[in-house]
């Protein structure tokens, strides 16, 4: 006995140090790396250019694009040491920038490749003639290019230093030693950049070009090579420039929603469920603390939607206890003690964590793998969220509960009991629910004709960019100005300054902001320069961010959503029906996950939010999250079917909603609470994504309640079933 309390003295103790120790980390590091402050934030968070590239040349082979995307890396570091280029599929390349200011000059000199050449005087001579002439080296032979400062001197001297490929320093060499003290030119785009004289032999494929006129000059030279070196011709396809205010004020107000949502739920679960609700606020704190070491540990940038994928996965954390608290009631109440009732709760409740959680975890994975951009980033907080709240919930929870009982923090009372429940005849009443659900559902699609003749819509929904391509600024401005004021004073700077027409350019105000959303169709470079140069000098601009999508991307994001929806629902089916072992369990929740996606549908239709990549980031959380209610009423039935053996299908699927009820509201009680708060404080730019998910949660509930458990019923009893078995039921009064 001494040696169990011991125990458990230990496991209390080391679980308060190693979770002061990983605060510790969060808080200051450890070796100079794990603070919170050293994640690596997405730019929608730290501000930044991020621009797609299309290779146009169809037979463009793979070294060709792994040498390109090598030197655009290169190019990309004189910007930036976090910069990132990365191939993206057969024929694109993709470069992010965070942190840079100077976003529009880095988009015109990245989109520049151009033709670089190196002639001798003699080649040169016949290139202007217009006449055969050979190179010395081309842009493909530069694999380094940089300015620098050579104070080895008296005075300060300054460089372009360049490095070439093993098969540019050989005919480098020669060219040298045959130009001594006369220029080598260097051609870019036609016309001469520099004409460095040779003054001696350079046979080591380094080389410096000096005397330059400052250190200005050096830089821009190194900078115009370096375009120059591209071996294949890229074209944008995609281009997104964030200021990094919007980011600052979204961690802060996320970060506040963050602190809302937990004290409210330490709160209801204390209040609930007495000292396990204690326990599990000691686990949500370990839990939370873990996310953020994991979140440096794994290296995940976080995006603005991967922080609403963390703040939802607190609400989902608690969920796992929810579960096992009730189900620890419930073993109270039937006369067990509590240490039993805690044994009984973890394993009767391990089903339902887990079948709720991997099909969550489907969703996920199904997300990370067909989105791109700030969803994937949801999409991985998301999954870590969930692999973090099972461990802390069958881990942390156990081992610390188990622990105070131990300890003799074991009286019935601390730990609560089940009052009995009236069985209401859920089966009976459903009717009436799917009758409400089908107007709902049908009100959506009413909307949607109405939507396309609506001018501040003209689609049956309101697609945004990343559906229907064009080109979208969020400029928020000194003051707020009605959407009449936006009008008759912003509308006419942007058409003269784009030269778009006012007819194709859409204004939106954000709710609760000083700032304006501006849609045109696809802009160039040039027309977007402009438009923000024409905004800043009429106008007090706070923040500018514009994002730049083609009609290519746009189509492959439809279709990406659809599939990824298609796919991650096709999962969900299989992995129920084969874990209940009945095709009707996973048919059923299949239908009243249609139901809960069609639910929201409603509200995008009717509200006319935004269609775009969170649209299905959204869509796919709800099917995810939706699936959790819904097992924790099939893992009942599956349970009662082996106990109840006289009752009739209809009062098992009562019985079994009836006793999961409470347990279904909490559940979604707390992910609701987390979201709220998020909608409440949250930035513009997430409101929306916090407004569908809550309708999600809230219409899951109540698909979970009264709509799932009655669909089974009808399946089991009316589809699949024999005639002698249907007569032997009638007999019986089943």
């Amino acid at each position: 006995m001494k040696n169990q309390k011991a125990k458990s003295v230990l496991i209390i103790v080391l679980f308060l140090l190693i979770t002061a120790g990983c605060a510790y980390i969060d808080i200051y590091g450890l070796l100079g790396s794990g603070k919170a402050e050293d994640i690596t934030l997405g730019l929608d968070l730290a501000g930044g250019v991020s621009i797609t590239y299309e290779i146009e040349d169809g037979n463009a082979t793979a070294e060709d694009i792994a040498d390109t995307v090598y030197r655009l890396q290169r190019r990309v570091d004189g910007y930036s040491k976090e910069g990132e280029v990365y191939r993206q599929g057969d024929n694109r390349i993709a470069i992010e920038i965070p942190g840079v200011e100077n976003a529009n000059e880095i988009l015109e000199e990245l989109g520049k490749p151009g033709a670089l050449e190196f002639m001798d005087t003699e080649n040169y001579n016949l290139f202007r003639a217009g006449e055969e002439y050979q190179t010395v080296l081309t842009g493909a032979d530069i694999e380094l290019s940089q300015a620098g400062i050579d104070n080895s001197g008296a005075t300060n001297d300054y460089v372009v230093q360049l490095e070439l490929s093993s098969a540019g320093a050989e005919r480098f060499a020669d060219a040298t030693a045959a130009n001594i003290g006369r220029p080598i030119y260097i051609i870019y785009n036609g016309e001469v950049i520099s004409y460095p004289t040779v003054q001696t032999v350079i046979n080591d494929g380094s080389c410096v070009i000096n005397h330059m006129e400052s250190y200005e000059s050096a830089d821009n030279l190194a900078t115009t090579i370096r375009i120059g070196a591209l071996p294949l011709e890229l074209t944008e396809i995609q281009s997104n420039i964030v200021g990094a205010k919007l980011g600052e004020d979204a961690i802060h107000t996320s970060l506040l929603a963050g602190l809302i949502g937990l004290a409210v739920i330490a709160v209801i679960m204390i209040v609930v469920y007495r000292f396990p609700g204690f326990v599990s606020v000691l686990s949500l704190i370990g839990y939370t603390i873990l996310m953020v070491l994991c979140l440096n540990l794994f290296e995940v940038t976080l995006t603005l939607p991967g922080i609403a994928g963390i703040i939802l996965s607190i609400g989902m954390a608690v969920d796992a206890n929810v579960i096992i608290f009730t189900r620890i009631k419930e073993e109270i109440t039937a006369g067990k003690n509590v240490k039993l009732a805690v044994k009984g709760g973890f394993q009767k409740a391990m089903s339902a964590i887990l079948d709720g959680n991997i099909t969550t975890l489907i969703a996920a994975a199904v997300l990370w793998i067909m989105a791109s951009g700030s969803v994937k980033g949801f999409a991985q907080t998301l999954a870590l969220g969930i692999i973090l709240s099972m461990f802390t919930a069958l881990v942390i929870t156990k081992l610390l509960l188990n622990a105070f009982v131990e300890l003799g923090i074991d009286k019935p009372k601390l730990f609560g009991t089940i009052k009995e429940r009236k069985v209401r005849n859920y089966v009976k009443n459903s009717k009436i629910c799917f009758i409400l659900s089908a107007l709902i559902i049908i009100a959506g699609f009413v909307f949607l004709p109405i939507n396309k003749n609506n001018e501040n819509v003209g689609h049956v929904l309101n697609f945004s960019m990343e559906f229907m391509g064009g080109t979208s600024m969020t400029v928020e401005f000194d003051k707020v100005f009605t959407l009449q004021e936006a009008e008759d004073q912003i509308l006419p700077v942007l058409t003269e300054a784009t030269g778009v027409a006012g007819s194709e350019i859409q204004l939106q105000n954000v709710q609760n902001s000083t700032s304006i959303v501006i849609k045109t169709p696809q802009l160039s470079l040039d027309q977007r320069q402009n438009a923000e140069s024409a905004l800043k000098e009429a106008f007090t601009v706070e923040n500018f961010s514009i994002e730049n999508i083609s009609s290519t991307v746009s189509n492959e994001m439809q279709r990406d959503a659809i599939v990824s929806v298609l796919i991650a629902t096709l999962l969900m089916l299989i992995y129920i029906a084969l874990r209940f072992k009945d095709v009707r369990f996973g048919a059923s929740a299949v239908l009243a996950l249609l139901h809960d996606v069609l639910f929201v549908f409603t509200l995008y239709a009717i509200a006319h939010l935004s269609v775009g990549n969170t649209f299905i980031a959204c869509m796919l959380t709800i099917v995810g999250y939706s699936i959790n209610a819904t097992i924790i009423i099939f893992d009942r039935i599956r349970e009662n079917l082996k106990v109840m053996n006289k009752a009739s299908l209809k009062e098992i699927v009562n019985t079994s909603i009836s006793q999961t009820f409470t347990r279904s509201i909490y559940t979604n009680l707390t992910t609701f609470v987390m979201v709220l708060a998020l909608y409440i404080v949250g930035v513009p730019a997430i409101k929306e994504f916090a407004l569908a998910l809550m309708v999600g949660v809230l219409g899951g509930t109540y698909s979970s309640i009264c709509i799932t458990g009655p669909l089974w019923y009808y399946m089991k009893s009316k589809i699949g079933k024999s005639k002698s078995s249907t007569k032997e039921e009638a007999a019986t009064g089943k």
